[in-house]
This record gives structure tokens, sequence and C-alpha cells, in this order.
């Protein structure tokens, strides 16, 4: 199994999300991640969606979605040129002797801190997949009390 990256243009109308999302519970797929917002063009939306298959499940849920009315074009970002980004928010447990070093290691990873408290101060970091799971790692020892992340979005890049 790989993860793998699909753009997914739809019209923007009411329940297109809820037939996706349903086309691949009804299936027994999962979807690891998902994305989704209105287009440049009001009338679209764009699904960014992660997925554990393998060649042969992708196939086939490719196949599915293209058989719903409201898609529009499919495209495998996998294997594509593209710039992906999550956004996560993580509240950190804080303690008045931890505080230096947590301090320290957001400067090193150029994350902001969007809200502190007496208990908890709460990150904000963006990037690819490894950066967030990585900040995560060092955030970890200090105590998370809370994550939140979007998921991925992606876009391709302009070929060179």
């Amino acid at each position: 199994m790989s993860k793998f990256t699909l753009s997914v243009l739809v019209e923007n109308k009411f329940g297109v999300l809820a037939r996706v999302s349903g086309l691949f519970s009804a299936r027994g797929f999962n979807i690891d991640s998902l994305a989704v917002a209105e287009t440049e063009d009001p009338t679209t939306s764009r699904i960014t969606m992660v997925v554990d298959a393998d060649e042969r499940i992708l196939e086939q849920i490719k196949k599915q979605l293209n058989k719903l009315i409201d898609v529009i074009k499919i495209v495998d970002l996998t294997r594509e040129d593209c710039i992906d980004r999550e956004l996560v928010l993580v509240k950190v447990k804080i303690e008045p002797k931890s505080r230096d070093k947590i301090m320290q290691v957001l400067d090193s990873l150029n994350a902001k801190v969007v809200d502190m408290g007496k208990e908890s101060l709460t990150v904000e970091e963006t990037g690819d997949t490894k950066k967030i799971n990585a900040t995560l790692e060092l955030l970890r020892p200090f105590g998370i009390a809370e994550i939140v992340r979007t998921g991925r979005i992606a876009i391709q890049a302009e070929k060179k």
C-alpha cells in the first residue's frame, strides 16, 4: 500500500462532498486526508484527498469517481511535480522550567506561537507532511495537549 494524492475538481453543488465520501465508505476505502474549498471559479470546488491504496485499488477509486456526475476532472498528483502543504495547530503544555527550551525548538522550526497561556501555548506550523511530522516529534517530549491538522492540499507546479 502507498499514499496517493488526488486532486478532484467538482461542481460546487450541495451534496457533492457527501457523494464523493460516500463512494469511499460504501467500498470500504479509507480517506487519510481530505481538504475541500471553492476554486477561482465559484461554480467549482477542488477536493484534495490522500488515500492509502495499491495501484489496483487506486484505479478502481478513479473509475468510481469518474462515474459521479458532479466530478469534472481527476488528477493523480502523486507522481507529478507539485507543491503541497498542511497546517497544524498544536497545543503544548508548558511549565516554567520548560518554557525556554520550547521557545528554542520553535525558533529552530520557524514555527509561530499564536496563543500563550499559563499552562499551554498554541503553535502554528505549515509545511509538507514531513515537516509537520518532524515538528510534532520535537514537541512531543514537552507534552502535547491537542493537535488539529488540516490535511494536505496540493497544486501542480509549473513545468520548467
